[in-house]
């Protein structure tokens, strides 16, 4: 009996992460697009991942995502004695499990050359065979032959010292030829402001990717209702077409262990979709109370310059939480007064639309 008992005790703590209950990360929709939840930076077995491909789909099933892309090493495979097959296999495996779990599976590749131009993915590929060649430039074309939407990784990666967090002649080269699209701001939850600002000054599109070499669940503790780095895209339907007109346009934020990182209009209206709030006067206060409909966190700091309010210094709004802030109206001399309105300006702490920088945002009561 008591091998019995241990037996299935191994059984259950072997179950794949799959057999749990789908989780599903509730982020509002933008007016006219649907939100997606992507990662574009995914590896197996067939280069140094340690996963069979199928798992890719269930772990992205499992975790709530949309879409992901299974982007392999181009130049090396950790067991080539073992993984065989072209550079679209781990793709073609996955397929019919991305199919059946409604997951939009886009081909990539990971273009792997030392510094510079350094590490790129291109995904929408037709045949990632076709990007395997002796000059990077050569590659990159190769991908643009197929209308790739190519980014530049993890730019804080310590492989690319000394070149970490600058931007090279090869990359104006690649953006000026139409082969650098994007960049990783985030990559497995380590952000880069000089990516974020090169997005801003560049019109480049921001992305955030797991880069998960490991199982999932040896990364990320779900217990605790953590997730991965991912991409949102704001796609005018769930599908891989969307996807890549969306990501020409611009139109994505980065949903990084609570940050959001973004362009100001799609992350105010994320804000405005998550948060409801009414206010309520009486003589001279004023109760502000914020309703969170998301399973994202706000964090609230003021930078008020109205002399005449007084209101919090600092206040999270925790996922479908409710909370009440107090305004209190003062004149000059310290003393509180009746008034009829004033501006409440605070700072989306975690909402990044610059580097290292909150979104401001005002309510008026």
């Amino acid at each position: 009996m008591k091998k019995l008992i241990t037996t299935l005790v191994a059984a259950c703590l072997a179950l794949p992460l799959f057999a749990q209950a789908r989780r599903h990360i509730v982020i509002p929709d933008l007016q006219g697009y649907v939100t997606l939840k992507c990662d574009f930076h995914i590896h197996t077995v067939f280069s140094d991942g340690t996963v069979w491909p199928t798992v890719r789909i269930d772990e992205a099933y499992f975790e709530g995502l949309d879409a992901i892309s299974i982007t392999e090493h181009l130049e090396g495979r950790m067991f080539p004695g073992d993984i065989a097959g072209s550079q679209n296999r781990a793709y073609e495996i996955a397929l019919e499990s991305a199919k059946i779990k409604g997951i939009i599976l886009i081909k990539g590749a990971e273009i792997t050359r030392n510094m510079p131009p350094g590490h790129h993915n291109a995904i929408f590929l037709s045949d990632a065979e076709e990007l395997v060649k002796p000059d990077w430039m050569d590659a990159f074309r190769a991908a643009k032959a197929q209308n790739a939407f190519i980014f530049y990784n993890h730019p804080y990666y310590l492989g690319y010292q000394p070149y970490v967090n600058r931007w090279h002649d090869e990359f104006t080269n690649l953006l000026e030829q139409g082969m650098m699209h994007g960049i990783e701001v985030v990559n497995y939850g380590l952000y880069s402001p000089e990516a974020h600002r090169w997005c801003l000054e560049k019109n480049l599109t921001m992305i955030g990717n797991s880069d998960i070499h490991a199982p999932i669940q040896e990364e990320i503790d779900f217990n605790f209702w953590k997730h991965r780095t991912m991409t949102l895209v704001f796609a005018r339907s769930k599908t891989a077409e969307a996807i890549r007109e969306a990501l020409n346009e611009r139109r994505t934020a980065i949903y990084d262990d609570g940050r959001i990182i973004g362009e100001e209009k799609y992350l105010k209206e994320l804000f405005e979709n998550a948060v409801e709030w009414d206010v309520k006067k009486s003589g001279s206060t004023a109760n502000i109370t914020f309703r969170n409909k998301s399973d994202l966190t706000f964090h609230l700091k003021n930078v008020g310059i109205d002399t005449g309010l007084a209101y919090f210094r600092e206040c999270t709004i925790e996922p479908h939480g409710e909370h009440t802030v107090t305004v209190n109206f003062r004149d000059g001399s310290g003393g509180y007064t009746p008034r009829d309105s004033g501006d409440v300006i605070f700072s989306v702490e975690n909402f990044l639309v610059q580097p290292n920088e909150g979104m401001r945002y005002t309510i008026k009561i």
